[in-house]
């Protein structure tokens, strides 16, 4: 999942960045209001983390212009302000949550979950596909009940495969949620970890689920026998 954040204070901006990043976020990040709507811009996210008093645009000017365009990401606040008030006015202009500074970087990540999970209407952290489960907080992939081991970007794409079972997604779609502006691979890239994903996750089972649609993309999806 692709995340912007938008945080004007460079150590904590750092701190979070590398946070999200080792939970297996991919994170593009900023520091004032400006760069923040140029981001948005040209890119799709899955989350937004705002902070309110920036330089530039500030957080309210950033949500306004990207509620404005229609768009419905969902977006987490960061203030140090506490104040009802201040509070009430973020919620209104289309916040989905609000968080405090200072805060725990667990709860940080928990409310991220949420927004994300939310977006996707699901009510948990548990996304099942056939035999297969991923626990989103645990970090944990089963299928049949045995524990598979992913790095931090096949379980990116594959929690962005889970959240949209079904669905069929483009090379473009899957690559602009799951790398970010830092990424300097190969063109392939999505047909790469595709096939490190179908080995770990379909290798030794007659029910495949992750299928090619050629012209298309790619789906994760539960056939009929």
């Amino acid at each position: 999942m692709r995340i912007l954040l938008a945080e004007d204070e460079r150590d904590l901006n750092r701190i979070i960045t590398r946070k999200l990043i080792s939970s297996g976020y991919s994170v593009d990040s900023c520091f004032d209001g400006n760069d923040a709507m140029d981001h948005l811009t040209c890119a799709e996210y899955d989350a937004i983390i705002l902070d309110i008093m920036m330089p530039g645009a500030d957080g309210y000017a950033v949500l306004r212009s990207l509620r404005g365009a229609g768009k419905t990401t969902p977006v987490l606040f960061l203030t140090a302000r506490d104040s009802i008030a201040d509070r009430v006015k973020g919620l209104d202009l289309g916040a989905n949550d609000y968080l405090v500074k200072p805060f725990s970087f667990d709860e940080l990540l928990a409310r991220v979950r949420a927004m994300i999970r939310t977006a996707h209407g699901s009510a948990q952290n548990l996304l099942t596909v056939g035999d297969l489960s991923m626990d989103c907080a645990a970090g944990r992939v089963t299928r049949g009940g045995q524990e598979i081991i992913l790095s931090a970007k096949e379980y990116a794409l594959l929690e962005y495969l889970m959240h949209n079972a079904g669905i069929v997604l483009s090379r473009e779609k899957i690559e602009n949620h799951i790398w970010n502006y830092d990424y300097e691979g190969g063109t392939n890239v999505v047909d790469v970890y595709i096939s490190y994903l179908r080995r770990k996750i379909d290798g030794g089972h007659t029910q495949k689920l992750i299928h090619t649609v050629r012209g298309r993309g790619y789906v994760l999806r539960e056939d009929p026998a």
